[in-house]
């Protein structure tokens, strides 16, 4: 199975489990080192637009700050898109699992609003 590290790029471990009641994805500590470090940085932009805006930044600097961690978050969901699709969507249509499909197609009109 592969995870997306970075753009193009992929490596192995990411996999989702599915116990009745419950469902979980289990990543390899190598995303989730990834996963962190880029939301980590996510928040501190989102510090950095705060502040700009407490200091009166100008209207347009601030505007591009957001256009950046709205990009920087849809890197993050794209990752995890790529590896719910690798897996978890692919483990419940083997197991015939059909209703995966529309739960994907959900998830994925939710993040391109």
């Amino acid at each position: 199975m592969n995870e997306h590290i970075h753009s193009g790029e992929h490596t192995e471990g990411s996999e989702c489990h599915i116990d009745p009641g419950s469902r979980k994805s289990h990543h390899s500590d190598k995303v989730k080192d990834n996963l962190a470090s880029r939301l980590n940085r996510i928040e501190g932009q989102i510090r950095g637009v705060r502040g700009m805006i407490e200091k009166d930044a100008y209207c347009d600097d601030v505007l591009n700050q957001i256009a950046a961690i709205q990009s920087a978050l849809n890197s993050v969901g794209k990752i995890l898109l790529e590896g719910h699709m690798r897996s978890c969507v692919v483990e419940r249509l083997g197991e015939g699992d059909n209703e995966v499909i529309d739960e994907l197609l959900k998830t994925i009109g939710k993040l391109m609003k």
